[in-house]
């Protein structure tokens, strides 16, 4: 199934430069496209793979397109945006071809009484719903989830297989929680009594905004005693951990192995690389950006890029800076001593 290039500019904009009843069946790579196919340049770099590229038409900008016009004879959608043009055009095409579970309730799945499913969600094989819990318009609830007592999921959230989904905790509209994800577990609570820890009780929810997505076995664990909050937009990648209690702003984003300790606050429109790790009741000011494998050790008040670990080297030498960095303290007294011997004895020359 396809589309022709002027339905989809109507749908998604830009400006059409070529033959607007061009059918095209879905989008590639430059390198990959074939001549059903349309791609996009959002990498200047990449201009020659352009000119070479068989795809009937290319989503480019302005002045990729002042460039590529005279030796590319494809159609172009000239856009602001070509990535996130791309972005919409592949939801696009995807919605063309997508199977849409039938709605209702597989003859394994076990409901509660007291649950609410809306008529049009669909609750997959083996799905455990407990009491008071209410599955919205469209919802999407795979194979083998749990979903506890007195949650809320909203219009059109899909849970894939093997989602568990623990007691009172709230989801949005459109939100995508992938397999093995566990939402509302226990907080790490304990208060310290001789050595011997003794368990707080965390009877806090996790409240979910719309449209988020959260990744393959991510934990977000629910509050003590106030709600873990993950506002609108926010995107967790794989195997990411939010601890108890935290409040991470809208449109943030994180990539996989992200640790955040408890009681942390982060902004909106803030990034965190990979397996970055973030100390517990710290506060983070909206647009921070924090590179992959960095330790956030305090709260950062001023938006910006942040980075920090120490760069990679071969062992040997890492273990000749390890030993400098230890000594730096050293080093400085020894420094320091020596400095008040040559300003004393310059004192002593100069009277």
């Amino acid at each position: 199934m396809g589309t022709r290039l002027g339905a989809l500019v109507e749908r998604l904009g830009g400006e059409l430069v070529g033959d607007a009843n061009l059918e095209v069946t879905g989008i590639a790579p430059l390198t990959d496209a074939g001549v059903s196919h349309i791609s996009f340049l959002s990498n200047s770099k990449l201009r020659a793979e352009a000119l070479q590229s068989k795809a009937a038409a290319l989503i480019v900008s302005a002045a990729d397109d002042a460039f590529i016009a005279a030796g590319y004879g494809g159609a172009r959608i000239v856009v602001k945006n070509p990535y996130v043009y791309f972005a919409r055009a592949a939801q696009y095409f995807e919605a063309l071809t997508a199977l849409r579970p039938a709605p209702g309730v597989h003859a394994t799945a076990v409901v509660a009484d007291s649950a609410r499913v809306a008529p049009s969600a669909h609750i997959g094989a083996r799905v455990v719903i407990e009491d008071g819990a209410v599955i919205g318009e469209d919802a999407v609830i795979g194979a083998g989830c749990f979903i506890g007592r007195e949650a809320e999921i909203g219009e059109g959230t899909q849970f894939f297989a093997n989602v568990t989904f623990q007691a009172r905790c709230r989801i949005g509209k459109r939100g995508i929680i992938h397999s093995g994800a566990v939402i509302g577990t226990d907080g790490f609570g304990f208060a310290n009594e001789g050595g011997v820890y003794i368990k707080i009780p965390q009877v806090g929810r996790v409240v979910i905004g719309d449209d988020v997505d959260i990744g393959a076995n991510t934990t977000i664990d629910r509050g003590a005693l106030a709600d873990t909050i993950i506002e609108d937009g926010v995107k967790l990648d794989n195997q990411i951990q939010i601890g108890h209690n935290c409040h991470i702003g809208a449109h943030t984003a994180m990539a996989g192995c992200v640790g955040v300790a408890g009681s942390a606050k982060i902004g909106k429109y803030c990034t965190f690389g990979g397996a970055a790790m973030v100390l517990g009741h710290l506060t983070i000011v909206d647009k921070v950006h924090v590179g992959s494998g960095s330790m956030v050790s305090r709260s950062i008040l001023e938006p910006g890029q942040y980075t920090g670990f120490y760069p990679l080297a071969k062992n040997a030498d890492w273990e000749k800076s390890a030993v400098i960095v230890r000594n730096l303290s050293a080093m400085r007294d020894k420094i320091r001593a020596l400095e008040k011997i040559i300003k004393t004895k310059t004192e002593n020359e100069e009277s």
